[in-house]
């Protein structure tokens, strides 16, 4: 169909957004199926009421390819922590990492130290990835040693992941928002402590309260840890030097280095070091991790489900669906769909603690129509940046809402690039994690109290208020 193109109406975006949640509850939710077919299925829906709209179905196809392309780093990191992780524990990276842990560690401090650990390598990289896939790896190791729940643990990972990548000056996220609504960095980042101290801390009370659930854990699972270092010491030559190739990544990332070459080179440089260090390992072996992950085969159950892991192969579920989130978003983002519903919330708006709940359900919202955190932070950051200037409302205190919601509700959203990643690199379902990332969403509904109770809400001078 071609003509005119006709700009959705606010009952009609509604009625996209409405539909696709019911896909997506009905299939995920009831059905227990995976989100590729449910958001394929509603591309279909969004691509028939573009076209009766005036809409080509080559500005439909304009949408998808805008969307995969805004997929192709995400996915390429994405293959290459696949083979990051087959061939850390080929080397025996992991492994050594994994062994130190459980030496060191005990149950009932262990969700508290792995959130700070995390919170401290995130803000040193400003990447929740980076810290999820190499430090990540190795706490969900020591985890499941030491007998804690597997969605706890990535709960707790997150948790410390997403601190840094929301409070870093080196987080594309921290740039970005503060970017989009013209807001200093600093300042943005000094907003932010209000709401992500308190987040951090509850979910820090939380998590000890959790391990010393576990407290007596350390007794029952003394065997099954002797198990498992025997184990390990047995199958890997455990070395200190072993642990380079995560020190590069680390370093390589606080030195704002790009992520791919950092990537691969760790993941070679592992090659390289299992070939040295482990006992019969060829070239064929590393290119087989790489490919297919690392295989144990100790007979020792425990032993082999911690180590039978990565590769590039294992990294296909969340690739595809990366692809086909980013290309629904791509098509919702064509048609303007997000647009229309905030264009229509706007005149409903006349208090502080509206405009701020509101900035933050559509930010959420924005996230899960569009796959990522990034539209998630722009189309609201912008539609809604007017509104706040109206209300004498500093720019820090928007770019702070934008990231205590796109930012930190990314990872709970199934289909999102962010819970893709995070789901494949830790092994671990979207829903079974996300009860556990505490601060990730206690941190929105500080933010929702203080819009109502005026805490933390700075205001304009007069001056600045007519200058602007």
């Amino acid at each position: 169909m071609t003509g005119e193109k006709q700009k959705l109406s606010f009952g009609l975006a509604l009625f996209v957004l409405l539909g696709t949640a019911g896909i997506m509850c009905i299939s995920i939710i009831f059905w227990g199926l995976d989100a590729h077919i449910p958001l394929l299925l509603s591309i279909v829906l969004v691509a028939i009421i573009g076209l009766r709209k005036g809409y080509t179905w080559k500005d439909i196809q304009e949408g998808i390819a805008a969307g995969i392309n805004d997929a192709v780093e995400p996915v390429i990191i994405l293959a290459l922590v696949g083979l990051i992780i087959g061939t850390w524990i080929l080397s025996g990276t992991v492994p050594t990492i994994i062994y130190y842990g459980l030496k060191m560690m005990s149950p009932q401090f262990f969700l508290v130290t792995a959130a700070i650990i995390c919170a401290i390598v995130s803000t040193m990289t400003g990447s929740a990835w980076g810290t999820a896939g190499t430090v990540g790896i190795a706490f969900m190791g020591i985890g499941q040693g030491l007998g804690l729940p597997d969605p706890m643990v990535a709960g707790a990972i997150l948790t410390g992941a997403y601190f840094g990548d929301k409070m870093s000056p080196m987080s594309d996220t921290t740039i970005l928002a503060s970017a989009i609504v013209r807001a200093d960095i600093w300042d943005h980042i000094r907003s932010m402590f209000w709401t992500t101290i308190p987040g951090l801390s509850i979910a820090l009370i939380a998590y000890g309260f959790l391990g010393f659930k576990y407290a007596g854990a350390s007794a029952m699972n003394v065997e099954n840890i002797e198990l498992i270092l025997n184990g390990i010491s047995g199958q890997f030559h455990i070395n200190i030097i072993l642990l380079i190739p995560a020190i590069l990544v680390i370093v390589l990332a606080v030195n704002k280095k790009p992520a791919i070459p950092t990537l691969l080179g760790s993941a070679l440089l592992a090659g390289i070091l299992a070939m040295i260090f482990q006992k019969g390992v060829t070239v064929k072996n590393v290119l087989y991790a790489m490919h297919y992950g690392y295989q144990s085969e100790t007979g020792i159950e425990i032993i082999d489900k911690l180590l039978t892991k990565g590769g590039l192969n294992s990294m296909m579920w969340s690739i595809s669906l990366i692809l086909v989130a980013l290309s629904f978003g791509g098509v919702l983002q064509k048609l303007e769909v997000m647009d229309a519903i905030i264009e229509k919330l706007l005149k409903y708006i006349r208090t502080v603690g509206s405009l701020v709940a509101s900035n933050i359900i559509m930010c959420f919202l924005g996230n899960m129509m569009m796959g990522t955190q990034y539209m998630g932070i722009i189309i609201p950051g912008k539609m809604f940046q007017s509104t706040y200037k109206e209300m004498g409302i500093q720019p820090r205190v928007q770019s702070r809402i934008l990231e205590d919601s796109a930012t930190l509700t990314d990872c709970l959203i199934p289909w999102t690039i962010g819970a893709s990643f995070f789901s494949a690199t830790l092994g671990v379902s979207t829903l079974q994690y996300a009860p556990y990332v505490i601060m990730n969403y206690s941190v929105p509904i500080i933010s929702i109290i203080y819009g109502f109770t005026g805490i933390a809400i700075f205001k304009l001078k007069d001056a600045e208020a007519k200058a602007k």
